[in-house]
C-alpha cells in the first residue's frame, strides 16, 4: 500500500518538535544530531506551516541532477540521495521549486525528506497530527 505525508497547516502549533524528530532521526556522521529536513514557517499571528519536500511525481531535482543521485524509492514513494552518485554540484537545490533541497558545507552532499524509510519520525512525533502518513486512496 502507498502512503503519503500530509500537511495540514490549519493545525500546526508551531512547537517545532517535528524538525527536533527530523534531526534526531538523521544523526551527522560522527556528530550526533543531524540536520532536520522539514522547517516550521511563522507567518506571524499564531500561524504555522510545516515546510518539507512533497516527494513531486516530476521532480524537478531529480530532473536537474546530472549524474542521477536522486532515485525514487518504489517502497516508501520517496525521493532519494544516492550520496555515493552525488557529486556536490547543488543543482538540484534551486530546481526545487518549493525550496525543500537543502545543501550545508561544500563537502556534503545535499539532503531533502527521505520518508524516513517510511515511518517519518516529523508525523510519528507531531502532537496535533498537522502532519500525518496517510495511505494513498
Amino acid at each position: 500500500m502507498l502512503y503519503r505525508l500530509n500537511v495540514t497547516p490549519s493545525r500546526c502549533i508551531g512547537c517545532r518538535t517535528c524538525e527536533l524528530a527530523c534531526a534526531f532521526s538523521h544523526p551527522a556522521k560522527g556528530q550526533g544530531i543531524g540536520r532536520s529536513r522539514v522547517t516550521t514557517l511563522d507567518t506571524g499571528g499564531q500561524v504555522f506551516i510545516p515546510l518539507l519536500c512533497l516527494q513531486c511525481e516530476e521532480a524537478a531535482c531529480v530532473k536537474a541532477c546530472p549524474v542521477e543521485a536522486l532515485k525514487r524509492n518504489e517502497k516508501t514513494g520517496a525521493v532519494e540521495v544516492i550520496e555515493e552518485r552525488c557529486i556536490r554540484c547543488k543543482a538540484c537545490v534551486p530546481a526545487c521549486p518549493f525550496g525543500n533541497m537543502y545543501a550545508g558545507d561544500p563537502r556534503e552532499v545535499v539532503f531533502k525528506c527521505d520518508l524516513c524509510e517510511g515511518q517519518p519520525k516529523c508525523a510519528l512525533f507531531c502532537p496535533t497530527r498537522a502532519l500525518e502518513y496517510l495511505p494513498v486512496k
